[in-house]
């Protein structure tokens, strides 16, 4: 009996597997969005160019220098820890040069070179590459890097520059200040101390009162006070955040809430104690409540994702950011108050949490009611 011919096998064709770079993963229901993370961080330093470009007008090559050197240092510690982790290089998603600029935003205009250097590193190393890189970050970069500066150097982070108008300002022509380098014929800037410093300092209800004129409110809305590079301004930090809302890259609740939370809150302390600090507008317009309200604490990695949880973690900042305020040893807290709210993200997103989809009241009932019968 003669054995049957094993058939030869026929070449297969090679499996063609898609570009692993090409494929999103994502939990079910697999939503599809056009938008990318470089695209999100391009949009998102469009938005900073009012807030920036005040920041330039007011305080001109202070804050250009300010403005270039952490968004260097950001992007070059970025690249090391890129090498570093054998990982291929993120800095076309324009992650790292946001927050050199958010970074800068939250500097005085006269702080050295190297404070500049030790925010980025603290930024870029301590607070988001140690775990894992963007999108793994417990806590805001930006904010990280600021408080950890105030509590280390706080000599140099208090200096507040006095606003002057062009490029080559001349300081003698500057608004009455304490005037830095006395040794010196012409100083190279003039200090003097913020509107919530002021507000901290304030022990009398006249003295509270000055600081509510409109003249006063006008400038800080404007522009030309003492502050960091972000807080000179805020008509130009709400025209960024507006369109950052129009542009749909952030939602409303956690700015609404922020702001909502420290106008009710402010207003009832001033009501109740008017030698204790000053009104709503005040606390609106100076410091940095307005750029934590649009483009800090809306990050989106180190928020909440549902609108519930946004609500109450907008209003719990504001809450904390006016204690500390009023109460706290610092003049601004916000920083500090966006920090403690971001280690609490998780909880609010379990308490917070969706439905799943398809769901109904009617079916969890009877779920209910068929365990109960099962045991």
């Amino acid at each position: 009996m003669s054995e049957s011919p094993i058939p030869e096998k026929t070449p297969q064709p090679d499996i063609m597997l898609p570009d692993p770079k090409k494929l999103i993963l994502s939990a079910s229901p697999h939503i599809q969005c056009a938008d990318t993370v470089p695209g999100i961080m391009r949009t998102v330093l469009i938005c900073l160019i009012p807030p920036a470009a005040a920041s330039i007008y007011f305080f001109g090559f202070h804050a250009v220098r300010i403005l270039l050197l952490t968004t260097l240092f950001c992007m070059a510690f970025e690249w090391i820890c890129c090498k570093l982790a054998g990982k291929t290089s993120t800095l076309g998603d324009y992650s790292a040069a946001l927050t050199g600029v958010l970074l800068a935003m939250n500097l005085p205009p006269g702080v050295p070179w190297w404070i500049c250097l030790i925010g980025a590193f603290i930024a870029i190393v301590v607070a988001k590459a140690i775990y894992g890189g963007l999108g793994q970050n417990p806590f805001n970069p930006a904010a990280v890097a600021r408080v950890a500066l105030l509590v280390g150097f706080a000599g140099p982070m208090t200096a507040w520059v006095t606003p002057c108008q062009g490029f080559f300002p001349d300081a003698e022509k500057a608004p009455a200040a304490i005037q830095v380098h006395e040794t010196e014929r012409k100083p190279d800037f003039t200090t003097g101390a913020t509107p919530l410093s002021l507000a901290k300092m304030a022990k009398t209800p006249e003295e509270i009162q000055a600081l509510q004129t409109p003249d006063l409110l006008k400038q800080c809305f404007f522009g030309r006070t003492q502050g960091s590079l972000g807080e000179t301004s805020a008509l130009a930090v709400l025209i960024g955040g507006i369109a950052l809302i129009l542009l749909k890259i952030i939602s409303w609740h956690i700015p609404a809430a922020m702001l909502g939370t420290t106008l009710i809150f402010t207003w009832i302390v001033s009501k109740a104690d008017p030698s204790l600090t000053p009104g709503p507008l005040f606390h609106l317009c100076s410091g940095g409540m307005m750029l934590a309200a649009f483009f800090m604490a809306t990050d989106m990695v180190t928020s909440p994702t549902t609108r519930r949880g946004k609500l109450i973690f907008g209003s719990s900042i504001g809450i904390i950011a006016c204690v500390i305020r009023i109460w706290g040893g610092y003049p601004e807290g916000v920083s500090f108050a966006i920090l403690i709210m971001n280690a609490l993200v998780p909880l609010i997103d379990r308490i917070c949490y969706k439905r799943p989809f398809g769901w109904h009241p009617s079916s969890a009932a009877a779920y209910t009611m068929r365990r109960g019968e099962v045991k």
